[in-house]
């Protein structure tokens, strides 16, 4: 099944608050005919926008394909969250490569979440960007190992940022009845992640990206140059990104047995009003400590923006306003009938230890995808180390290929199973609270 056409109707953004209330471009003609370039990046989401703006800038020739339109994916659904280092925290980051890279990969992203904001003043785009973050535990245990991470990032890392509330202070940010407590991260942030995308769209077409839209990549021909070919054309380039995250579908094995697409699901409610600070009494965003994410912030017109719920079957729920509302009326039983007047779904990419996996594939081809749930800055700032990488500098490109991204078990025909019922499981834990 073609994840681009499972669960949308072709060329339309989804039913999501954020194309509600975004500016929506006219749609880009689709590719015709024979055409050349320096760099061919194929995908329009953060990861693709960023690799095509900045290999424009840098002087090259860049086209730019999407099989649907710019920002459909992940890049204009998520939850918005502008987060710190990486997926993983540096505690099990430590343990997985030793503290020198750790702290190497600490600095990468930072350096993601400097670089996203730095592009959203440098170009002015509207973003809502807004700062704070909490990490709330839903146990004493989880509220403890956050309370040292927080002491970890400042003695180890030189990150006085993460505050920590007293229990007065956290009922009054963040006044739900299933956390225990919290941090806050102060640096972090949160925006309109749909905005965002197609802020850099504009940009990257300013810098004079040729973009193409509902112009899906059915094959890719290795070779120098390389040919990408879609159902009414191709494209012959010298450098070729893959920036498809979750719809990478078979244009690259390598790539599709370490990154997993999986589908998130998204609510936006009526607009709270005064009622809002019962939900949070500071304008930040939220992620807890449950493996099953609950994560959330409140939008401009004073709705809550929550999501919850993963699955790891290709369709969408029949009913997605159903299924958020569960994890919804858990954090806070007193919306458990609040009106829903938005619900969408997206598809979003993981890999086997939520870490991104940037790839070669080819001498001229560059893949980055599988951020996990952290890509708004992540994907941001791979789409400038690809740009950098095919001009010969490939430092951080390469630094980023070293962290250990595993193929999942069982190939193609059993990953998914095998996750469903493993996700199972750790549903199961959260419930117990175990």
């Amino acid at each position: 099944m073609n994840l681009l056409h499972a669960n949308d109707r072709a060329g339309r953004y989804p039913p999501s608050y954020y194309a509600a209330t975004a500016p929506l471009p006219d749609e880009a003609p689709a590719l015709r005919g024979r055409h050349r370039a320096d760099l061919c990046v194929i995908g329009g989401g953060y990861t693709g926008l960023s690799a095509a703006l900045h290999a424009a800038e840098a002087g090259l020739s860049v086209i730019l394909l999407e099989a649907q339109r710019l920002g459909f994916g992940a890049s204009g659904r998520n939850g918005g969250q502008l987060g710190s280092g990486q997926r993983q925290d540096q505690m099990a980051l430590e343990k997985m490569v030793g503290l020198e890279d750790a702290r190497l990969f600490w600095q990468l992203g930072e350096e993601a979440k400097a670089f996203t904001k730095s592009l959203i003043a440098k170009h002015d785009i509207d973003a809502a960007l807004k700062p704070g973050i909490a990490w709330t535990g839903v146990s004493k245990g989880d509220v403890h190992h956050l309370h040292d991470y927080a002491a970890h990032l400042n003695a180890r890392y030189d990150y006085p940022h993460v505050h920590i509330p007293d229990e007065a202070e956290f009922r009054r940010i963040i006044p739900s009845p299933a956390y225990a407590g919290g941090v806050i991260d102060r640096d972090a942030a949160h925006l309109h992640p749909l905005k965002y995308a197609l802020g850099l769209a504009r940009a990257a077409r300013a810098a004079g990206v040729r973009i193409y839209e509902r112009s899906e990549v059915r094959r890719l021909d290795h070779g120098a140059p390389a040919r990408v070919r879609t159902g009414s054309g191709h494209v012959e380039a010298d450098h070729v990104i893959l920036a498809c995250n979750g719809y990478l579908g078979s244009l690259d094995r390598r790539v599709a047995a370490r990154v997993m697409p999986i589908n998130n699901y998204v609510i936006a409610t009526e607009p709270l009003g005064d009622a809002a600070a019962r939900v949070l009494g500071e304008d930040i965003a939220v992620a807890d400590s449950k493996f099953v994410v609950n994560y959330y912030r409140l939008s401009e017109d004073r709705r809550l923006i929550f999501g919850g719920g993963e699955s790891y079957g290709y369709r969408f729920p029949r009913d997605i306003a159903a299924k958020v509302r569960k994890p919804l009326s858990e954090i806070y039983p007193h919306l458990r009938d609040v009106r829903i007047d938005y619900a969408w779904g997206g598809t979003l990419a993981i890999t086997m230890k939520r870490l991104p996996f940037f790839a070669r594939p080819a001498t001229n081809v560059l893949s980055a995808s599988g951020y996990s749930g952290h890509g708004v800055g992540t994907a941001t700032h791979a789409g400038w180390l690809m740009a950098r990488a095919i001009r010969g500098q490939a430092e951080g490109f390469d630094a980023m290929a070293r962290l250990p991204v595993l193929p999942f078990p069982g190939g193609p025909a059993l990953r998914t199973p095998l996750l469903a019922a493993a996700m199972s499981w750790f549903a199961l834990r959260d419930r117990l609270g175990v």
